[in-house]
């Protein structure tokens, strides 16, 4: 028996306490991955950019052929109220997920009319700035042609979890994941940022990773500051001679990588600038 955090569910109508079944043996997500869902942070009393999040998790159902059931007023106030369930300041997950309950006319597609919505939150303290060692990936991200990378949908995680698994036998904590093209996509669990001569760089949007909220944030924040940033094409070796590694997404916000493959880092001013805007920004 796993032994969760505290966690608060809303489904069917309520609040349920721990990790309540919801799906059965005939459940089109169970069998098929119908679901998709989004990742908000709750964290010293606030939850940033969390529109953004409920908004995103209505476009990634309609991506994956299901039918958003909730408003983002909906599930904001929903999300208010799960938040007063845990003492004042407790670090949170916050999770709305769709998914399909039934297959359509064809066995293999859902019925969209069978979406059902929950809304999970639990305790998940904030990652600490420390040493993060990363690899090139052997796995690679596909394209819009093959999976629904428009989705923050279930059904691409196995995939970010062999590059994760293969880093971590490696002894390195995550990894660089390349496209189709062996362009650098993205991390196994967060987009990635480097900086080299001044210049803030992270990889171009080419519909093979989501764009983050967080990282889309960090870019407008850096660039408010008077940083020049871009979205290109990057390729390992640019990674390799950066001056600065660092990555961006919901768990950590803004985290230091420190080694790549054999190069020791340190976390460097830019880094330490946009954790610090973000941090000003989520407070304000």
């Amino acid at each position: 028996m796993a032994d969760w955090s505290q966690t608060w569910t809303w489904f069917d109508g309520g609040w349920h306490e721990g990790n309540p079944g919801i799906l059965g043996p005939r459940s089109h997500a169970f069998w098929l991955g119908s679901s998709v869902f989004d990742g908000a942070r709750a964290f010293e009393g606030v939850t940033p950019d969390l529109d953004l999040h409920l908004e995103r998790v209505n476009a990634s159902a309609t991506a994956l052929l299901l039918k958003p059931t909730m408003s983002v007023g909906e599930m904001t106030e929903l999300t208010l109220e799960g938040v007063k369930k845990f003492p004042s300041g407790t670090p949170l997950y916050i999770r709305p997920m769709y998914w399909a309950e039934q297959g359509g006319s064809s066995a293999v597609a859902p019925d969209a009319d069978s979406t059902r919505f929950l809304l999970c939150l639990y305790e998940a303290p904030m990652p600490e700035v420390k040493s993060y060692a990363i690899t090139v990936s052997p796995f690679r991200r596909p394209t819009i042609e093959t999976m629904p990378t428009n989705a923050k949908a279930g059904c691409l995680y196995p995939n970010n979890a062999r590059a994760i698994l293969r880093a971590k036998e490696k002894g390195f904590d995550n990894a660089l994941v390349l496209d189709m093209l062996g362009n650098v996509a993205e991390l196994g669990s967060s987009n990635v940022f480097m900086v080299k001569d001044g210049t803030v760089v992270t990889p171009r949007e080419n519909r093979t990773f989501l764009a983050g909220i967080t990282r889309t944030r960090t870019m407008a924040l850096l660039e408010a500051a008077g940083h020049r940033v871009e979205a290109t094409t990057l390729s390992v070796a640019d990674f390799m001679d950066a001056d600065e590694i660092f990555s961006t997404g919901n768990m950590g916000k803004v985290l230091p990588v420190t080694r790549i493959e054999d190069r020791d880092l340190q976390p460097g001013p830019v880094f330490e600038k946009a954790r610090r805007l973000y941090w000003d920004y989520a407070h304000a």
